[in-house]
């Protein structure tokens, strides 16, 4: 084993200079820390600065090094140094630009930096360099599961990069949903007349490209492995099996309409009330000509409902605004106008959206006479001449309109498979021996999509409303299996244009997915992260806390029960290590040791100075970056604090917080991301296990005779910039008013 030599760099620069005692930085590295190499410079980020540290790295023989300048957030391309393990100590916008000016606080915002450089020094002792783990003969095909508009769009994405790509598509032919279209919403300019799908074009593009390879009539049997090595058995109707070895997955398996039978209120089920796919079906039979009823007679009324079992508050039908619906009854509409001007032609609407150019198309088909109504239907009454009782929501009045024929809009639901939190509840009760639960689970089986051999179920993880899991505001695309991306309607409610959109994002994230594999490094959102994750498996207690609480599904048990490790599946959350009791798992960058020690650098004041020192351990990805942009906006928190990023609140061992509270902290404050249904947690689950684990922190607070408001869990968004400024201050002056901790001088 190489020698290890430690090495610490302070920056003098962005004013730290002016603000802070640099000498006295440099001996508190080089005492305390025990840095063999402790050298400043006035500007560590330029070109020379950064040489410097490479000189040192290549004649020195520096291996570990701290760096005390900006945060860990800044300037990462300058202070990249790959054979090197490295910590950062923030001394810009986390001591001098937070803490405010004037003689009363230069003592203790020299402290506070003081303590920022030996937290660093102290972290980089605990850190080993990660080589990433690279598994031979990994795989770079796409895999794309739907041959629709999203499909084929993320195919030929993924192929046009050059990527080699395979599409499975349950019908015999691509197109999807579209190919039941006469015509499709506009998407270019001037947006005032719908235009033809395109659907037979980008399947010839699809079928023509010797990089995609199609099977239609045909669905996945069984998807096993991880990102760059998945297997999946392909079934054909036919009934024989083949084999595709692919590097990542995109989901994009659509939706089907909601019925319209579950709607008898709204006609549904009566003579002459179509769907949206119904009157689609009667636009194409007619080909531009006059549209007739299923009875043959023309149509020379029709009258549109929006939100036909759609927004329902009531829990019966679909909570959601489908996306598209409203667009769609403006093109619909312009098919009667179109062919014959003096058709009656309205559209009884409670709020109208039509995202992008929609607005230009909307007042194109008023311009043709298309007459919009704002009002709530209550009733349709179908048969020869329909009736469509509504309130008029601009008079507030009771009315009706007689048509030919009515449309309902009756929205989309998304194709997204098995609903894990029943196959769960189901699977537990069939592997217990319960026949009726097996009898559930084949039914379960049968309408399973992606067919995953995962312990925790055979598909992706269900976001509400059953869409398949992704966060549209943090990670479009991502799905708590790693290397599986959703895109179009199967992931939120959208139109044609968004969903072809949808599926060159995900197609890219793919991608990036592949080529993360091949270097051994992390999937999103620690993309650049070589770290895995490892157990001291004699220290293990088989308590499968780490198995059961990871997000992602990259734990396993060999047949010992002990952890088994998947690196690819893994995101590097660390939630496994705050999951553990016995701290034996650990990352060779990030550990309870890396942490604690940190917490332990800390020189923590007697009570008679009157200098409380509250520990923050912040989410890296909104608490920390909403810290460094109350620095960026110089306004100013407690100098007391001291704060520790985290990859997620999930990784939070509560040893930290014992380790601080005996060491005489007087209060700790966890921050991480939002949790619930709207979560924006990056890590799924992490900031939720988070709160349900500091839950039960309160006895262990009762045994320290502590008050349990000394520990604080908070939610903290991105952008909660001023909030997080006053989450700090409150929880400083709620800790003088208690007095400093009793457990001070004990440490």
């Amino acid at each position: 084993m190489a020698d290890i030599k430690y090495a610490a760099y302070i920056c003098s620069g962005c004013g730290i200079g002016e603000a802070l005692d640099v000498a006295a930085l440099e001996k508190v590295a080089t005492r305390e820390g025990k840095m063999a190499v402790v050298k400043n410079h006035s500007f560590l980020c330029n070109a020379e600065g950064v040489q410097m540290i490479k000189d040192d790295i290549a004649n020195e023989g520096v291996t570990h090094l701290c760096i005390a300048a900006c945060s860990r957030r800044a300037k990462a391309e300058a202070f990249s140094f790959p054979t090197a393990a490295m910590s950062r100590a923030n001394l810009r916008e986390g001591v001098i630009w937070v803490v405010a000016e004037g003689s009363d606080h230069d003592e203790v915002r020299q402290e506070m930096a003081e303590d920022y450089v030996r937290m660093g020094c102290a972290e980089v002792k605990k850190m080993k360099v990660p080589e990433g783990k690279v598994k031979e003969a990994s795989s770079k095909r796409i895999l794309v599961v739907g041959g629709g508009m999203s499909g084929m769009t993320a195919a030929l994405a993924s192929a046009d990069a050059g990527y080699e790509v395979v599409l499975v598509e349950k019908t015999g032919s691509l197109g999807g949903f579209a190919n039941n279209l006469y015509k499709r919403v506009p998407f270019s300019s001037p947006y005032a007349e719908a235009q033809p799908t395109g659907a037979a074009e980008l399947a010839a593009k699809v079928t023509g490209n010797a990089k995609i390879k199609v099977h239609l009539n045909s669905t996945l049997a069984e998807t096993s492995g991880a990102p760059g090595r998945f297997l999946a058995k392909v079934a054909q109707e036919s009934g024989s099996v083949t084999e595709e070895l692919c590097g990542a997955i995109v989901q994009a398996t659509g939706f089907t309409t909601y019925d319209i039978a579950k709607l008898p209120e709204l006609g549904g089920g009566q003579a002459n009330v179509v769907d949206q796919a119904g009157l689609e079906a009667l636009a194409k039979a007619a080909n531009g000509s006059a549209i007739k009823r299923a009875d043959g007679k023309e149509v020379k009324s029709v009258a549109f409902v929006q939100c036909a079992g759609q927004r329902d508050e009531s829990g019966t039908h679909l909570p959601y605004c489908s996306g598209h619906c409203c667009g769609t009854s403006i093109k619909q509409a312009m098919y009667f106008k179109d062919q014959n001007p003096e058709i009656d032609t309205v559209v009884i609407y409670q709020d109208l959206r039509v995202p992008g150019m929609g607005e230009d198309f909307y007042r194109s088909a008023q311009q043709k006479g298309v007459i919009f109504t704002k009002g709530k239907a209550s009733k349709v009454t179908g048969g020869n001449s329909c009736k469509v009782d509504f309130k008029d929501l601009i008079l507030n009045e009771d009315t009706s309109t007689d048509a030919d024929l009515v449309v309902l809009a009756n929205g989309l639901v998304p194709n997204a498979g098995v609903n894990l939190d029943a196959w769960t509840e189901i699977n537990t009760k069939a592997e217990g021996g319960d026949a009726e639960a097996k009898e559930q689970r084949t039914a379960l089986e049968t309408t399973s999509v992606l067919k995953l051999a995962y312990r925790q179920g055979p598909d992706v993880p269900q976001f509400k409303y059953g869409f398949a899991d992704s966060h549209f505001i943090c990670f479009p695309y991502e799905t708590r299996r790693t290397g599986i991306y959703a895109a179009g309607p199967v992931r939120r409610p959208m139109d044609m244009l968004q969903a072809t959109e949808d599926a060159t994002g995900a197609a890219m994230k793919a991608i990036q997915a592949v080529e993360n594999v091949e270097k051994g490094r992390a999937a999103h959102p620690r993309a650049w992260d070589l770290s895995f994750p490892s157990a001291r498996l004699e220290g293990c207690t088989q308590c499968k806390r780490c198995t059961v609480e990871c997000p992602f599904g990259a734990i396993d048990e060999d047949e010992k029960r002990f952890p088994v490790f998947n690196e690819e599946r893994c995101r590097r959350c660390g939630t496994c290590m705050g999951a553990c009791p016995v701290r034996v798992i650990s990352f060779e960058n990030y550990s309870c040791d890396t942490v604690g020690m940190q917490v332990k650098a800390v020189n923590v004041p007697e009570e008679d100075e009157e200098k409380p020192r509250i520990l923050i351990l912040a989410c890296e990805n909104d608490a920390y970056p909403a810290l460094d942009m109350a620095g960026l906006q110089r306004m100013t928190y407690s100098a007391f604090v001291r704060t520790i990023p985290v990859r997620c609140l999930g990784s939070v061992n509560t040893i930290w917080i014992t380790d601080a509270l005996n060491s005489g902290y007087d209060g700790v404050m966890m921050m991480g991301c939002k949790r619930g249904d709207d979560y924006q947690c990056h890590f799924v689950k992490g900031s939720e296990m988070a709160f349900y684990r500091m839950s039960k922190i309160g006895d262990t607070l009762k045994q320290l005779g502590l008050e349990p408001e000394r520990v604080q869990t908070q939610e903290v968004a991105i952008t909660d910039t001023v909030r997080v400024v006053k989450l700090i201050n409150d929880y400083v002056d709620q800790l003088n008013e208690m007095g400093p901790s009793p457990m001070k001088g004990f440490g």
